[in-house]
């Protein structure tokens, strides 16, 4: 195998790729195959390309020569990841709890190794889940169990859908998880683009795919089933209860995801060992796309053979605060991600093509301890608070507030350009008012500094819409090497818990504590 790096301008990226390595390796096409590893694209000095790297399989032909030829190397194939196999069964069927990746992908893996796991969903299908978001989208009641927090999918179905992570995993978990999510729908792409990403409208094709087979192979998803208790008996788990009956476990992988507080305070009752975490709440900022694309590419760019431009911003404040862009969405709608009535929360989210007139992203500053308190679940009455009173700001009907950057800044109101995306309406007021002196004072540092490195990032006519609060978990659970609580039996996983940070992260920790299960059995 010759593992081959090549560049190609935007323009030349729309051509056949094949055409580019044939001549590169001085073969005829068709007498080589290939695997795009990797493909990224550099925007800098003004000048965009596509880095590409390739594995080449040229079988029957000194690999050696061609290599020195054409500026590549030797080397052996990339090693697969292998689920570990088992011939055990265990006594009781283990639960999965919550159907977001984490759980998606424990549950899948518990099939896969004929575990038959039962999976406990508070929301809906996805195909139903997605009705019911339209409906409130479109002005209608929300549904406290079927939104864009709980169903089927999680939060993640109803996002950009990015699978890039920042996660450092050697066993190859990582790659395993996308090819998965490609045999299930994904676009091919979805294997080597370096930002990945899939979009809402075709993840749901994808998490239907998932559970169809997980059904298959003897698993049972359990739709509009609420966990309500666990049952313990000397320090282990011993059954659960649901809102439609109770059922005999030693084993609940918790996937519940960072919304689920009653679950969080449901384990500390039963002396589970949980700890407050580092969080972070802010708005959501708009600008035209256009803008974003000029910025990031230049003037000159031919944007017809160029993906809508991204970003990544973060900031170390005066106050010691770190302020950041998070989840980003090209061409994205800024969504009402309310999970509960009388509190406003927004998102983010993007169909795959992208291609909606706004950029939008969240801006985040972090909490600190002197903000909340010590008290263990301080962290969910500080989100809740500044959810109850967006929900009153906004007028009391999810109408979110919004207001103008110049705003924001002390400036004049003056008209914008850009029509905000949030889909229940937007309500133009103080936005700073959810905020101390000290967390304001930094966000409007941040935007300055961000200014500097995006041209017109904190341009007066930006929209920010209030308010962003459920992008991590306050608290963790305690696990420990063997991946269990201290109540033994009990796997907590994925963001909720306070193990990870997407959908990629999410999913593979639902890999490993699969793993250690079947591993013990």
């Amino acid at each position: 195998m010759i593992k081959l790096n090549l560049e190609r301008s935007p323009r030349g990226d729309a051509l056949p790729l094949e055409e580019d390595l044939a001549r590169l390796l001085c073969l005829p096409i068709g007498s080589f195959d290939y695997e795009i590893r990797k493909k990224s694209l550099d925007a800098r000095r003004g000048k965009a390309k596509f880095i590409y790297s390739v594995d080449i399989f040229a079988n029957g032909v000194n690999e050696q020569a061609i290599a020195e030829r054409c500026g590549g190397c030797v080397a052996v194939p990339e090693q697969e990841y292998s689920f570990p196999k088992t011939k055990k069964s265990p006594q009781k069927r283990p639960i999965v709890a919550g159907f977001g990746p984490a759980g998606i992908f424990a549950a899948l893996c518990l099939a896969r190794s004929g575990m038959r796991p039962i999976v406990l969903e508070r929301g809906k299908c996805v195909e139903e889940r997605a009705r019911d978001v339209d409906i409130f989208f479109g002005g209608g009641d929300l549904n406290e169990n079927s939104n864009i927090q709980y169903g089927e999918g999680g939060a993640g179905a109803f996002s950009d859908g990015k699978l890039n992570t920042l996660v450092k995993d050697k066993s190859f978990r990582g790659l395993f998880v996308l090819r998965e999510l490609v045999k299930a729908g994904a676009p091919k792409e979805t294997l080597y683009n370096a930002k990945a990403h899939i979009g809402t409208d075709l993840l749901r094709n994808v998490v239907k795919a998932l559970r169809e087979e997980i059904i298959s192979l003897g698993g049972e998803i359990l739709f509009e089933t609420q966990l309500l208790d666990i049952v313990t008996e000397n320090g282990a788990l011993s059954a659960v209860v649901t809102s439609s009956r109770r059922i005999e476990t030693d084993s609940l992988f918790l996937a519940t995801g960072q919304s689920a507080r009653n679950i969080a305070e449901m384990l500390y009752s039963h002396g589970a060992e949980l700890e407050q975490k580092p969080f972070s709440v802010g708005f959501r900022i708009e600008h035209l796309q256009s803008d974003i694309n000029e910025s990031q590419y230049g003037k000159n760019a031919d944007f017809r053979y160029l993906p809508p431009a991204e970003y990544k911003l973060f900031t170390h404040c005066k106050s010691g605060r770190t302020v950041y862009s998070f989840c980003m969405c090209p061409g994205g709608h800024v969504v009402a991600a309310a999970s509960e009535n009388g509190r406003l929360v927004t998102n983010g989210m993007s169909y795959h093509a992208r291609d909606g007139r706004n950029a939008n992203s969240a801006i985040l500053c972090e909490i600190l301890q002197k903000d909340i308190g010590d008290n263990l679940f301080a962290g969910y009455d500080y989100r809740e608070k500044l959810e109850r009173l967006a929900f009153e700001m906004g007028g009391s009907d999810f109408t979110a507030p919004a207001m103008t950057l110049c705003e924001y800044f002390g400036g004049e109101v003056k008209k914008s350009n850009i029509s905000p995306t949030y889909p229940r309406g937007v309500k133009y007021c103080d936005i700073s008012k959810l905020f101390s002196k000290e967390i304001n004072d930094s966000f409007r540092e941040a935007l300055r500094e961000f200014g500097k490195k995006i041209k017109g990032f904190d341009s007066d006519s930006a929209i920010i819409t209030a308010i962003e609060s459920r992008t991590s978990s306050p608290i963790r659970i305690k696990r420990f090497d063997d991946r269990q609580s201290n109540i033994k039996g009990i796997y907590p996983l994925g963001e909720g818990a306070g193990y990870a940070g997407g959908i990629i992260s999410a999913a593979i920790d639902g890999v490993r504590s699969a793993e250690e299960y079947v591993l013990n059995l």
